[in-house]
């Protein structure tokens, strides 16, 4: 069996330091609510794929949904008051 292996150097080098800045991270930790909230909806989406959803998967969804919207409007509502444009766009 032949043995393949490369013959050219790597076309990408050693990538830079890309750890996130700490502007990066304060952004996250203000998204963080609204991220979770939509794993929830989406979590408890996945739950009725492969059936029919019952009256309990329905309250999950509901009150899932209900979550994303709050955790939307805080967000909006904090990027307007605090004047940082484009927060969560």
């Amino acid at each position: 069996m032949k043995n393949i292996a490369a013959l050219q150097k790597a076309v990408t080098g050693t990538l830079p330091d890309t750890e996130p800045t700490p502007v990066e991270l304060d952004a996250l930790d203000i998204e963080m609510p609204l991220i979770l909230a939509e794993v929830e909806l989406l979590d408890a989406q996945i739950i009725t794929l492969d059936r029919t959803p019952n009256e309990l998967d329905a309250r999950r969804i509901r009150r899932a949904h209900r979550k994303v919207l709050k955790a939307r409007r805080a967000l909006t509502t904090q990027a307007t008051v605090g004047g940082t444009s484009g927060v969560g766009a």
